[in-house]
């Protein structure tokens, strides 16, 4: 179920629950966000840019509606949807500017050592896996700037069974503040400091699960916006259940 947080005549913002796409892929026939958007906002569905896929020769195009940003199919949180062509042109605008300010909640492996951090690592292509990005040496292709900063909220242990043998495993939980938009950005930059996000499938695999936590661990918190009026408009998603119960 999709709510939204924030609406104006220009300007949609939801709160994505984990475990939907923002568009079609091509490849699976799961509803997504954009099937959301065209089905409750009928006139979104020709603003901003589709994309055409190949699959198997054939050519599909994939509808995008007032689609300015993603979260990632396993990231919960706050989106922003343009409703015409012009708010869609004017939040872009604000994307590419850098103007508009994310703040995410992410539980990760590993205690960090510093209160605060900056990651300035540039992102590109991983060099094993098609659908990974690295921000590490060995990484292909053009890489593109990325910065990353974070606040430590809390250091905890969650017991564990066996193999742990009841020993308590450590993990952080994070305020996440990116200052760039690239593609799987926190989840790569995490990974490269070797505290890589929890239950991520992709670039945490193997790693163990803090006790209640069965998705991954990245929720979009907030996004702070200018609205066609130029008012500064900072909308919030609730914290799901599972992080209420790690942040007390």
């Amino acid at each position: 179920m999709i709510k939204i947080l924030y609406e104006d005549t220009n300007i949609l913002a939801i709160d994505k629950p984990a475990g939907i796409s923002v568009h079609p892929d091509g490849r699976t026939k799961e509803k997504t966000v954009a099937d959301w958007a065209i089905k409750n906002y009928p006139k979104m569905k020709n603003v901003g840019e589709n994309e055409t896929y190949e699959n198997k020769g054939i050519k599909i195009e994939i509808k995008k509606p007032g689609i300015v940003h993603r979260l990632d199919h396993d990231t919960s949180g706050v989106m922003l949807l343009a409703k015409n062509e012009k708010a869609y042109q004017f939040l872009k605008s604000q994307f590419q500017n850098r103007e508009i300010k994310k703040t995410y909640h992410a539980i990760v492996s590993g205690w960090l050592k510093d209160e605060r951090g900056i990651i300035n690592k540039p992102i590109g292509r991983s060099p094993k896996d098609f659908r990974r990005y690295s921000a590490t040496r060995g990484a292909r292709g053009e890489m593109r700037e990325a910065i990353t900063q974070y606040k430590v909220l809390k250091r905890f242990t969650s017991l564990q069974p066996s193999p742990y043998k009841g020993e308590g495993v450590k993990f952080t939980y994070l305020e996440i503040y990116p200052k760039t938009g690239r593609t799987h950005q926190i989840r790569v930059h995490m990974k490269a400091i070797d505290h890589p996000v929890v239950c991520d499938s992709l670039y945490n695999p193997n790693s163990v699960c803090p006790k209640g936590i069965k998705r991954m661990a990245l929720h979009a918190k907030s996004i702070e916006f200018k609205n066609l009026k130029g008012e500064i408009i900072k909308v919030e998603s609730p914290l799901p259940s599972c992080f209420k119960k790690v942040a007390k």
